[in-house]
């Protein structure tokens, strides 16, 4: 994985939280093994990149009053349907946007895994 950029680290973005960067902390594990991949931390969200990016880890307490500590967006080249997905959007003509409310880091399994497999490989 290379180094992350940005103006702050994933422990700022998640102070306070540690539920929600546990959950973070279980995503970059599953990403680390992937290959080459940028992180970037903003104000509103985790990135990780490629040419493009391809996952996002969120805390949805920033926008709405939310107790889930955090949210995996994974950018696929079309739909998924599962039932772990609490919403998947289509913002763009090949990209779904896939949203799961991460309640434990336990929750990047190895379905999330391969979910992240493919994002990352049609990041290119």
């Amino acid at each position: 994985m290379v180094g992350s950029e940005g103006g702050q680290a994933p422990e700022d973005f998640f102070a306070g939280h540690p539920v929600g960067l546990g959950c973070y902390r279980a995503v970059a594990e599953a990403v680390r093994g992937l290959g080459e991949v940028g992180v970037r931390v903003t104000k509103s969200q985790i990135a990780f990149r490629r040419r493009t990016g391809f996952a996002f880890v969120w805390r949805p307490g920033q926008y709405v009053r939310s107790e889930v500590p955090a949210v995996l967006s994974i950018a696929l080249p079309y739909e998924v349907a599962s039932g772990r997905f609490k919403e998947v959007a289509h913002p763009a003509p090949h990209v779904w946007m896939h949203h799961i409310e991460l309640r434990e880091a336990g929750e990047v399994d190895d379905e999330v895994r391969g979910w992240l497999r493919e994002a990352y490989d049609a990041a290119g």
